[in-house]
């Protein structure tokens, strides 16, 4: 099986690894690509680049060899949706269960998402939860979810795609938004963030209002 745990990763943090490396042993997954998407302008933080998004990543995938990054959807230059990179996915592994990674607060929105329907049906969903969180569907995700919940992962195994499945596990409290004000105020973070992370942030002066250019 193949996850894809797609993001802002601005930056990535521990809360990111604990669901990778979560969904690698529950899922008994081969990899994990981490797959950032691409970050407007006017909402990527001060001096934070695309490059420097990948870089922290790249430390992050030096601890655990089942790592990997894709970054098609930073090298696309037409509107990138999830959709157009899950059917990539599928095109290149026919007869591979592909997993896709996400979080409790972009499952609750998968309705409003880019032909949504389509990209159910060709990877399955794992829906990983935060502590606090709570699953909020509308009628239609509420249908979708009865009538495709997997109930164990090995049924994920059986065939390639069209399950949903909610994955519970141990994760760190921490959100980017939070993480990055933090790093604004000069907050302590060590606990949110790799030692390999954090050195690099804090080599490049990013998440603050002059960021060391590079």
């Amino acid at each position: 099986m193949i996850v894809v745990f797609g993001g802002t990763f601005d930056p990535v943090h521990r809360g990111h690894e604990n669901m990778a490396k979560h969904a690698i042993s529950a899922l008994s997954a081969d990899a994990l690509y981490f797959m950032p998407c691409a970050l407007p302008v006017h909402k990527a933080a001060p001096g934070v680049t695309t490059q420097h998004r990948v870089e922290m990543l790249k430390l992050v995938c030096q601890s655990n060899a089942s790592f990997h990054i894709d970054t098609r959807e930073l090298e696309r230059t037409t509107p990138s949706y999830s959709l157009l990179s899950i059917q990539q996915w599928r095109d290149a592994n026919p007869e591979e269960p592909i997993a896709f990674l996400l979080g409790m607060d972009s499952f609750n929105n998968l309705t409003s998402w880019y032909h949504w329907k389509t990209l159910v049906r060709l990877c399955h969903i794992v829906v990983y939860q935060r502590p606090g969180e709570s699953f909020l569907p509308n009628q239609e995700l509420q249908d979708y979810v009865y009538r495709c919940q997997a109930e164990s992962p090995e049924q994920l195994t059986k065939q390639t795609s069209g399950h949903c499945y909610f994955l519970a596990g141990p994760t760190v409290d921490i959100a980017s938004s939070s993480l990055r004000s933090r790093l604004g105020r000069d907050e302590a973070t060590d606990l949110f963030l790799s030692q390999e992370v954090l050195a690099y942030i804090n080599q490049h002066g990013l998440y603050t209002e002059n960021p060391k250019s590079t």
